[in-house]
């Protein structure tokens, strides 16, 4: 594969696919951390004056504290976020890495919230429909054991969610759906980037019961597709094969997906859940059949990612009624894109349309810390960063009032709006660090609704 593979690897965050170019090593995090972004720490916190106040004490005054992120704390510090959410039907939860423990710790307990709080029944993940669909089996009935899904399912850059304090959250789901049998909690996966075996099955099941006429041409348009190895092989394999094959591969996945929805069954739920299955493999092979080797390709290609995510969440949400926290990349979830040249439009864009103030945006930052993430020979390490510089947007925030805090960025006061509405430089650690994005230039205010800042993170605990 090309050098250009790795380029995507970056801006992929969590697609399956692992370049040849970066060969992943044992998820082992050494014991000596890299460290980059020493910087001087932040000078004291500046009040400035009555008449003319910092952007940070402005901010203070309409910030909330955030007493812990530990997920088993009581909820009284999370009351004035739940009112952030109001009558949102989707919230995204963002990140700005994907492997530090705190920001997990605290999707989980602010997802624990919604649930008990404010009457959420779903966690949707930047993972594969079919993963969704192992885990969330698992979630509801106990099928399967967790670790051995985890493995299976979470591999390739996915492996950032095969982690303890994912392992933790599903165990509390499943705790809680066994206390709450006819109103459990649901699992999603919204991405995709595998289309699991378990899919191809449901849709070939659907179709011998309910339109068995079918069941030989979706066999013929399915040929060869199915897969038999574990995820990351088959993605490997698949990108392996020609291009103008793997463009006849969505072509055929394309023609199932109209051959169901012509011939619906008397079952018209049944139906729409055998289609929506139908349009997740066309998902994974429509994605592949982009030339990943060719630079002019990647507006196109990560649009289309972003795009389906939200079709995802937005087709789950619509057809249980159930509301949703959405756990992404800051990038995803934010309303604007950061990077338009490669990436024209992420996926919170795309529910924002699709809901409108159905939707919020939480972007989850942090002042300096640790996380795990592929160097650029493609080995998972432990890195740490220093105190956030002045001029970044995380300098400001380290200087607000409290440690750790939630501000609704909607309700600011005039005084920070200027601040808000200015480009900043912001951490943006993907699957490989450094990245070719790490320190965009973002405008909070059109970016996130809400903002939950963390001064300090560290790793997080990978199982695999």
């Amino acid at each position: 594969m090309t050098k250009y593979k790795a380029l995507l690897a970056a801006l992929l965050v969590s697609l399956g696919a692992t370049p040849a170019v970066a060969p992943v090593a044992s998820a082992v995090v050494p014991s000596a951390p890299a460290v980059t972004d020493t910087a001087a720490p932040a000078d004291p916190k500046g009040a400035g004056t009555a008449a003319s106040p910092t952007p940070e004490a402005a901010l203070g005054r309409v910030a909330h504290p955030l007493r812990t992120t530990e997920p088993r704390s009581g909820p009284a510090d999370l009351r004035p976020f739940g009112r952030m959410v109001g009558d949102a039907r989707v919230v995204g939860l963002g990140e700005a890495t994907h492997s530090s423990h705190e920001f997990f710790t605290a999707k989980h307990r602010v997802f624990r919230y919604l649930v008990e709080e404010k009457g959420f029944r779903a966690f949707a993940l930047e993972a594969p429909w079919s993963t969704g669909l192992r885990l969330d089996a698992y979630l509801l009935h106990g099928e399967g054991d967790l670790e051995r899904i985890m493995d299976e399912e979470f591999q390739g850059t996915y492996r950032w969610w095969n982690n303890a304090e994912y392992r933790d959250l599903f165990q509390w789901i499943r705790a809680y759906n066994v206390g709450h049998s006819r109103d459990p909690v649901r699992f999603v996966g919204d991405d995709s980037g595998f289309a699991g075996a378990e899919l191809y099955d449901r849709v070939t099941a659907y179709a011998a019961a309910a339109r068995p006429e079918l069941a030989p041409r979706l066999a013929e348009l399915y040929r060869g597709l199915r897969p038999s190895t574990d995820a990351g092989s088959y993605v490997d394999d698949y990108l392996s094969k020609p291009l103008d094959e793997r463009k006849g591969f969505a072509e055929r996945t394309g023609r199932a997906v109209d051959l169901l929805k012509q011939r619906p069954g008397p079952d018209a739920d049944a139906h729409a859940w055998a289609v929506q299955h139908a349009t997740a493999i066309h998902q994974t092979t429509t994605l592949y059949a982009f030339d990943w080797d060719d630079p002019e390709s990647v507006p196109d290609l990560m649009l289309y990612r972003d795009r389906v995510m939200a079709e995802n969440v937005t087709w789950w949400q619509r057809r249980t009624g159930a509301r949703i926290a959405l756990s992404a990349h800051n990038g995803h979830i934010a309303l604007k894109t950061y990077i338009p040249g490669a990436c024209p439009k992420v996926q919170g864009d795309f529910l924002r349309e699709q809901l409108g103030d159905g939707y919020l945006s939480v972007g989850l930052t942090f002042g300096h810390g640790s996380f795990n993430a592929f160097d650029r020979e493609g080995t998972i390490r432990r890195f740490t960063v220093g105190t956030a510089v002045p001029g970044t947007a995380e300098h400001t925030l380290d200087r607000v009032r409290y440690r750790d805090f939630m501000v609704d960025l909607r309700d600011a006061p005039a005084t920070a709006r200027a601040w808000l509405a200015a480009p900043h430089a912001v951490k943006n650690i993907g699957a490989t660090y450094p990245g070719i994005a790490d320190a965009p230039q973002v405008r909070l205010a059109k970016s996130y609704d809400v903002v939950i800042h963390l001064q300090r993170v560290e790793a997080a605990r990978m199982l695999k």
